[in-house]
């Protein structure tokens, strides 16, 4: 068993999915959606990727990735190009405009996180931070496709 009730586990979920949701929506100056903006992610802090990789990365199919390229792309945040090992492939990387809309969003959320936390009732913090560690390792089993 998961050492959590099937109410805790609720809770869990309940709570995470509101902060996604509540960072979203107070996140302002980008009209990129949640998956654009976690591709985006992925290919500044990795490097520039092959398609196939990055689908995987993402969990998604290469043709919904291949479309989320796409605009990205249009957007001026990506470059596709043929990968120079193995030019039937594609390869994805950032271009300084979407390294600084990462960048940007990056430290408007963690500023947002920043304030919300610091609001917190006096002792909550401290929790937060000790939890860290298995909220980054559930992250870690959710997110590896194999």
């Amino acid at each position: 068993m998961s050492g959590l009730d099937p109410d805790e586990l609720v809770r869990l979920r309940l709570a995470l999915a509101r902060i996604t949701r509540g960072l979203d929506r107070r996140s302002r100056g980008s009209d990129l959606t949640r998956t654009q903006v976690s591709v985006l992610a992925t290919v500044v802090v990795r490097g520039p990727l092959g398609m196939g990789e990055l689908a995987t990365l993402e969990g998604l199919n290469p043709t919904m990735l291949s479309r989320l390229a796409g605009k990205l792309e249009a957007a001026g945040l990506l470059v596709r190009d043929t990968d120079p090992v193995d030019g039937r492939a594609v390869r994805v990387a950032a271009t300084e405009a979407g390294i600084a809309e990462h960048t940007r969003q990056r430290e408007e959320r963690a500023r947002l996180l920043a304030q919300h936390v610091d609001g917190l009732p006096d002792g909550h913090a401290e929790p937060l931070r000790a939890a860290l560690p298995a909220l980054e390792a559930l992250a870690g089993s959710l997110r590896d496709p194999r």
